[in-house]
């Protein structure tokens, strides 16, 4: 490993700066917008916890950013999901696959935020190990509106995304 690489990380861990309004909700990585109907678990297919997006990943390896500008309010110690909550008072749970807290955190690494730090859409907040992690688990993840705070959300149609596309119906 060569003296950028400790400084600045392996090759292509670099990630661009996202630009996204207050209000903005955006993927959170790379991957396929599906049907949450389609998951395998009722309580994310039911929409049971609140109005949500899933995403396919597409790659062996990924780091799930910040979906939104706002405060960290949860990050769980195994690193499968995290909460965000917005200027505006809604509030964002960010399921990283289904079941995956039994992996107790194998196949996961936080990255350098703590519960309470201000984070924008972009940041990067858990690294995923897809590869180890999918032979056991779906790994869906979902983006869960658990707070609206009077904010009509509409999630677009299944399709292509990039980490920073804003996934709200205009």
């Amino acid at each position: 490993m060569g003296l950028f690489d400790k400084l600045f990380g392996k090759p292509g861990e670099f990630l661009p700066k996202v630009h996204a309004e207050d209000g903005d909700i955006v993927a959170p990585c790379d991957g396929e917008l599906i049907d949450v109907k389609s998951l395998p678990d009722p309580m994310f297919a039911d929409e049971l916890l609140g109005k949500s997006a899933a995403v396919r990943l597409t790659a062996d390896n990924v780091t799930i950013c910040a979906p939104a500008n706002g405060v960290l309010r949860a990050l769980f110690p195994t690193g499968h999901a995290f909460g965000i909550e917005t200027g505006e008072g809604v509030e964002i749970l960010v399921h990283i696959g289904i079941d995956t807290v039994n992996s107790n955190g194998d196949g996961f690494k936080l990255c350098s935020k703590k519960i309470g730090d201000r984070v924008e859409a972009g940041d990067p907040i858990v690294k995923v190990d897809v590869k180890k992690l999918s032979a056991k688990y779906d790994m869906s993840t979902i983006v869960i509106i658990t707070e609206d705070n009077g904010k009509s959300i509409e999630f677009l149609a299944p399709q292509k995304i990039s980490r920073g596309q804003s996934i709200l119906k205009i």
